[in-house]
């Protein structure tokens, strides 16, 4: 696919550190250049921030009500980077809590630009005043010229509020490149005992590495495996107290890069997130990992499957025991799930896909409104 001979803009409540490199791959396809429009997180939120190297930054100020109430969030300067940056094509969260965000599509579309959503979809509503809020949601995503989904499930909650398909395109979530490296050739094993379950990801009480400790220990003991954990976090200390009482198989590295981490990822059996959030998973199964994590908003779907692994309920220690107890029974078909889920990684869900799809909807829009595209 050629490249987009128009300049884009990108509304973001923040900008991650993990997300800075597809940014920066699609400013890189963007012949009028590309701009990132994000503010700060919030205290405690505990998220890595990053600044784009190829593509523009403008700081958004974020302002919220006391205490995040209903997590409505202004960015007061938006309009002021719409007309320093003018971008063409603005792409935004598709978020109805973000209250600026419709003033700048219509201003936007006041000079013949084009807008796209991009968002997880639209999950049902309940309680009495869901009626209200479909309606309202309804009314901001009809106002995109195009929506952008993170799964397939997203794209079809899209479709099912009404958003007609040939405007909504699906970007699975992607935050490492197709791999350059071949498969890892691991060592034979004869007994769950010899092999490792690796863990990636900040240590933090949502991510319920707590539970797979208690669930590590419920194994019967010719099944329980070794444990990594590689981490930093405000729980790191507790979970090491922790472990000595209840798995002392469990070791802790502390936070790893390069080609420390990719160490462990070439040496593990099992990835495993027990918990809400974590980005790893895609690193992971580009070391032919079999992964189990933990679902709670319908992205990890397409990356997931029987084929290469299992998605289970956060917080539930009956089911990620069962899950363990399944996954370490077969070494041989652990082996060829890790198979698939490098294929996957190179076939399917990588950073050049997501951007790939990215321009696929900045080019519907373009030519929507007769302008140029890629």
């Amino acid at each position: 696919m050629s490249r987009i001979e128009a300049r884009v803009g990108i509304q973001q409540r923040i900008l991650p550190a993990y997300r800075t490199p597809f940014f920066d791959l699609l400013a890189s396809d963007c012949s009028g250049g590309l701009s990132v429009f994000a503010g700060d997180p919030l205290p405690g939120e505990s998220v890595l921030p990053g600044l784009p190297e190829t593509a523009k930054y403008y700081h958004a100020c974020n302002r919220r009500l006391p205490g995040n109430l209903a997590g409505l969030l202004w960015q007061t300067n938006i309009l002021d980077w719409v007309s320093e940056w003018n971008p063409e094509v603005l792409i935004c969260e598709a978020n109805p809590r973000t209250r600026t965000t419709l003033a700048v599509v219509r201003e936007i579309k006041r000079g013949n630009g084009r807008t796209i959503g991009w968002g997880l979809g639209a999950p049902e509503f309940s309680g009495t005043l869901s009626i209200f809020k479909d309606a309202f949601r309804e009314r901001t995503l009809l106002q995109y010229d195009a929506l952008i989904a993170y799964s397939q499930t997203g794209a079809e909650q899209y479709a099912r509020v009404g958003i007609p398909e040939k405007r909504i395109f699906t970007a699975c979530n992607a935050v490492a490149p197709r791999p350059a490296h071949p498969a890892p050739n691991r060592k034979p094993a004869s007994t769950a005992g010899e092999l490792h379950l690796l863990f990636v990801g900040r240590l933090q009480e949502r991510k319920r590495v707590d539970l797979l400790l208690n669930a590590c220990s419920l194994l019967p003991d010719t099944m329980q495996p070794g444990l990594w954990v590689v981490g930093d976090g405000p729980e790191l200390e507790p979970l090491k107290e922790k472990a000595l009482k209840t798995y002392p198989r469990a070791e802790f590295f502390g936070a790893l890069q390069g080609k420390e981490l990719d160490e462990k990822f070439t040496s593990a059996d099992l990835f495993i997130l027990p918990g809400t959030g974590g980005l790893a998973v895609q690193q992971a199964m580009s070391f032919a990992l079999p992964v189990i994590v933990a679902e709670a908003d319908g992205t990890q779907a397409d990356l997931v499957r029987e084929e290469n692994g299992w998605r289970i309920p956060p917080g539930n220690l009956d089911e990620l025991t069962k899950t363990l107890t399944q996954a370490l029974r077969d070494i041989t078909q652990l082996r060829e799930m890790g198979l698939e889920s490098y294929r996957i990684v190179v076939k399917e869900i990588n950073l050049e896909k997501m951007v790939a799809s990215f321009k696929n909807a900045i080019t519907f829009v373009l030519s929507e409104s007769g302008g140029k595209g890629g």
